[in-house]
C-alpha cells in the first residue's frame, strides 16, 4: 500500500502548517505529516515554509529575526487568528498514534543553513520520544550530512527535483541522496518523466513522489509500486486509495 502523507499538514484544505490543520490531519487514516521547521536567532523551532513571514502571515522579514515568543503575535494568513505553532506544539499534537513525521529542516533566507538546527531539532524528537516515527528531511545536502552526524539514529529523506537534477546531475544526483538518506522523495513530473532512469537507480521501497493533488494524478501514483505519496489533499488521497481496496 502507497503511504498518503499530508503536505505541509494539508495546505489545499486548511491553513499550511497551522495547528488546526494539524489536528484534522491527525485525525485521518493517513500514515504521515510532513511541515517545514525553521530555527530563529533566539533558538526558537518554528513550523513555516518560508524563509520569511511574508507570504503566509500577516507581518513581513525573516523567520530567523523573530524574538522569542513574538510568534505569538504573528497572525497565519486565512486562518482564525492562529499563530505561527513551534515544533513542540506541533509534536504535542503527534506525540499520540502511528502517524510518521517528516520535519523538513529548512534553510533561512538566501538558502543558507542555519547552525545548530539539525541537532535542535534531533534534541526535541528525543524529548518527545518520536525517533522511530520521526524522518529528518531536506533538499540540501549539507543539511542532509549534518543531521547524519548530529542523529544517525533518526531516518533522512532527502527532496530531489529539476532544480536538484540540473545542479547535480540525474544519475549523480540521486547516487548522492541514497548515500546521504533513507528515503528519496522527487517531484512528480520529473519522476514520471525520467521513470525508468529513476527506479533503476533507486529502489521502489525508498522512492516517494510529490506533490500529486488532482485526482488523475493521485489515481496515477497511488497504483505506483513506490513508497510514499505527499499530498496537498490527503482527503482526496484517502478516498481513492479507499475505493482501490
Amino acid at each position: 500500500m502507497v503511504m498518503i502523507i499530508g503536505h505541509r499538514g494539508g495546505r489545499n484544505l486548511w491553513p499550511e502548517n497551522s495547528l488546526s490543520g494539524f489536528r484534522k490531519l491527525a485525525a485521518m487514516p493517513v500514515e504521515g505529516v510532513e511541515f517545514d521547521v525553521h530555527l530563529t536567532t533566539d533558538g526558537e523551532l518554528l513550523v513555516i515554509h518560508d524563509p520569511t513571514l511574508d507570504r503566509t502571515t500577516d507581518h513581513s522579514g525573516p523567520v530567523a529575526a523573530l524574538p522569542a515568543g513574538e510568534h505569538r503575535n504573528v497572525r497565519l494568513k486565512d486562518s482564525d487568528g492562529e499563530a505561527i505553532p513551534t515544533l513542540e506544539e506541533v509534536f504535542e499534537i503527534f506525540r499520540d498514534g502511528t502517524m510518521e513525521l517528516h520535519v523538513e529542516l529548512k534553510a533561512g533566507v538566501g538558502h543558507v543553513a542555519y547552525p545548530g538546527l539539525e541537532a535542535e531539532a534531533a534534541a526535541l524528537i528525543d524529548r518527545f520520544g518520536l525517533a522511530e516515527r520521526s524522518i529528518l528531511t531536506s533538499f540540501h545536502e549539507e543539511i542532509l550530512v549534518e543531521i547524519g552526524r548530529v542523529a544517525p539514529h533518526i531516518r533522512r529523506l532527502s527532496s530531489f527535483d529539476r532544480n536538484s537534477a540540473e545542479r547535480l546531475g540525474l544519475k549523480a544526483g540521486l547516487s548522492t541522496m541514497l548515500e546521504l538518506s533513507h528515503i528519496v522523495a522527487v517531484e512528480k513530473s520529473l519522476l514520471l518523466a525520467e521513470w525508468d532512469a529513476i527506479t533503476a537507480q533507486v529502489p521502489l521501497e525508498r522512492l516517494g513522489a510529490w506533490v500529486p493533488n488532482e485526482e488523475a494524478d493521485l489515481k496515477l501514483w497511488l497504483d505506483k509500486p513506490i513508497r510514499q505519496i505527499t499530498t496537498d489533499r490527503p482527503d482526496r488521497a484517502v478516498s481513492i486509495r479507499g475505493a482501490k481496496a
